[in-house]
């Protein structure tokens, strides 16, 4: 297991494709809408002259559209995703890293039911409820057998999900046979960084959105009346 895991981590490895550049366009739309959600989180520690500058030239500029890659498309619906060049690479990406994940898990499954179904190849040493039964039995349709005694498909998939910290300590965090990392990454594919805006989403709508967010935002100084707390303070 821990081999086919290493074995996974490099081939995917393999498997990836070089990000390319983005475009000046494109990277500047991307970290003005950065810049405006840093400014809200950063606010406090800057002053209110400060404050009002930044906020009236990003609200400005947002609802401006000076900050978008294609003026001209703007106020039109978003393009489908499947006619983007950069939302296909990012699926085919997608599917190479299942194809990855799921080819030798399967190959390992078939040939443990095809050689060791019906097996049991350990007893745990505690003693446990009948609700570990289905867990810890999987393929071994018995009624009085202990439940500390676990079948080979069980045993597998406790190998399967229990492996990661080995994975993590021989791989490092960030490595493709974690189990349960490929499964975050295929529910949450913007937090791999592959940017703000996902295909479908339309950045003007959301330059609008931040500049409401601004507009409504209400600033606190935490440096405001510092000399008058230091010096009661002491």
């Amino acid at each position: 297991m821990i081999l086919t895991g290493v074995l996974r981590h490099y081939f995917t490895v393999l498997l990836q494709t070089t990000p390319k550049k983005l475009p000046f366009a494109a990277l500047r739309e991307q970290r003005s809408l950065l810049r405006g959600v840093n400014l809200r989180c950063n606010a406090s520690a800057i002053s209110p002259s400060s404050f009002a500058s930044r906020k009236a030239y990003l609200v400005s500029a947002y609802k401006d559209g000076t900050f978008l890659k294609d003026p001209e498309n703007r106020g039109k619906p978003a393009a489908n995703p499947m006619t983007d060049p950069a939302a296909m690479e990012g699926m085919m990406g997608m599917m190479k890293g299942n194809m990855a994940m799921m080819v030798p898990q399967t190959l390992i499954m078939g040939w443990i039911n095809a050689f060791f179904a019906g097996f049991v190849v350990l007893k745990l040493p505690f003693p446990l409820t009948l609700r570990f039964k289905s867990m810890l039995q999987s393929g071994v349709a018995t009624r009085d057998l202990d439940v500390r005694w676990v079948s080979s498909l069980s045993w597998y998939f406790l190998n399967l999900f229990g492996l990661q910290s080995v994975f993590i300590f021989i791989l490092g965090n960030e490595n493709a046979a974690s189990q349960m990392a490929s499964q975050m990454s295929q529910m949450n594919p913007g937090a791999a960084g592959t940017g703000m805006f996902q295909p479908g989403q339309d950045p003007d709508k959301m330059f609008l959105n931040e500049a409401e967010n601004l507009e409504v935002m209400e600033h606190q100084y935490i440096l405001k009346g510092v000399e008058e707390r230091l010096l009661a303070s002491i």
